[in-house]
């Protein structure tokens, strides 16, 4: 498969385009999640911390490849999740 020569041909717009479309997954249990965050660093911090305030949360490391700032400072990127109910979905995001 191509899938690191697919990763480092994109473009930043392209890859950022991308993420935008990631908005929601279904674990294996067949909760709902939905995405509150996506970077890494400080800002990352910060996020998870008002994000655990706000219920259960979980991280995904995702590829930094093709994110040249995160490549060259090493840092990791990251999308934290927020388990969604109905009651939590309409009272956060409607």
């Amino acid at each position: 498969m191509n899938d690191k020569k697919d990763i480092q041909s994109k473009t930043i717009q392209e890859k950022m385009a991308e993420e935008e479309l990631v908005k929601e997954k279904i674990d294996d249990q067949g909760r709902r999640w939905r995405k509150a965050y996506f970077g890494g660093g400080e800002h990352f911090k910060n996020w998870l911390a008002q994000c655990k305030e706000l219920g259960e949360v979980m991280v995904e490391k995702v590829d930094a490849t093709g994110y040249k700032c995160f490549e060259e400072g090493g840092e990791k990127l990251y999308r934290i999740w927020l388990r969604m109910d109905e009651e939590t979905d309409d009272d956060l995001f409607d």
